[in-house]
């Protein structure tokens, strides 16, 4: 397997745990990010800015949940910059600094703060949670680095 297939795998198993860690805690922690909702914001406006009418929200919703999996995957990907030399050094600053853009950016951007930065707890779980893909997009990386290598 090439570092380009390589590094998409891994990007995916980071967006994945991400999302599946994101659609879990929001169920039972009440200050739990919500990412879901900051994209069927960003979907929603971005229709409307084409003159459409967005989706009902259960299809808005899952369309927000394949979109953070195909943006996040894209970004996680770029662990195979690292052609395997500090792998968990990167991914762990490709996910904090995903985080802080959660935290930073929906504001500027007009999807609102509250998802992502309502309380310190939400702006502390979205940084973590987002490190948290990094990382395991890296260890992905490493595993599939190491198979290969056997």
């Amino acid at each position: 397997m090439n570092t380009m297939l390589k590094a998409i795998a891994s990007g995916f198993a980071g967006a994945c745990a991400l999302t599946l860690l994101h659609e879990t805690a929001r169920r039972f922690i009440p200050e739990a990010p919500r990412a879901d909702i900051l994209g069927m914001r960003a979907i929603a406006k971005g229709l409307r800015a084409a003159d459409q009418e967005p989706p009902a929200d259960p299809e808005l919703h899952t369309l927000a949940l394949g979109g953070d999996i195909l943006s996040n995957s894209i970004y996680y990907s770029l662990i195979g910059v690292s052609q395997g030399k500090g792998v968990p050094v990167l991914g762990a600053a490709l996910g904090a600094l995903a985080g802080v853009g959660a935290v930073t950016l929906p504001g500027p951007m007009g999807l609102g703060t509250a998802p992502s930065s309502r309380t310190p707890a939400t702006a502390a779980m979205t940084v973590g949670w987002y490190l948290f893909g990094g990382l395991v997009a890296a260890a992905a990386y490493e595993f599939l680095d190491k198979q290969l290598e056997d």
